[in-house]
């Protein structure tokens, strides 16, 4: 919470009650990324190919979650296109994630692909021995050019508009949300 290379993102109901997090954590070169102490032990190259990626400016979409009065509606896949969304902002050209199965389609849909490089084909045991998670990586959170076309849209749209009152499509209905994804400038 304290490091100014971490942005969150975070999702309200009508009544301001905290619902969904997200967080974008920009690698400083002091402190390692969420993945890189999370299966970094497992497979040294983590670092490296983060590193491989550093002077262009990266990070991590980590630390996703969603309450249970929500879950189910898309408050998850709208925090992740956010995240992505605000990467001009934060000077990004990469992002890296890491994700399990039940996530993989969601991730896959705005543009991560498998880091395969590293781990057993991008898969590491995490966070325990019976649960495999994978390394991702945007290619290019810039262009997101490996984006499915309707997201990538929508996350230029956030971009170009990052204030922005508007209705999403979700699995189960309309969402009306109301975007506020403008970083403020500090001295």
């Amino acid at each position: 919470m304290d490091l100014p290379s971490v942005h969150g993102i975070v999702a309200e109901d009508e009544e301001g009650n905290v619902v969904g997090g997200v967080r974008v954590h920009i690698a400083d070169g002091i402190h390692p990324l969420p993945v890189e102490k999370a299966v970094g032990y497992m497979d040294p190259k983590v670092a490296h190919v983060i590193n491989e990626y550093f002077d262009d400016g990266t990070g991590e979409l980590c630390g996703l979650w969603n309450a249970k009065s929500v879950a189910g509606i898309g408050i998850s896949l709208l925090l992740v296109r956010a995240g992505i969304a605000i990467v001009n902002q934060i000077r990004l050209g990469s992002l890296f994630t890491i994700c399990g199965d039940y996530t993989m389609p969601m991730v896959r849909r705005v543009g991560f692909i498998v880091e395969n490089g590293i781990g057993n084909n991008g898969e590491f045991f995490y966070p325990k021995d019976d649960y495999i998670a994978r390394v991702l990586r945007k290619m290019n959170a810039e262009t997101l050019e490996t984006a499915d076309e309707y997201d990538r849209d929508r996350i230029f749209d956030l971009r170009n508009n990052p204030i922005q009152h508007t209705i999403e499509q979700g699995p189960k209905g309309e969402i009306d949300i109301d975007y506020q994804l403008l970083i403020p400038v500090y001295d």
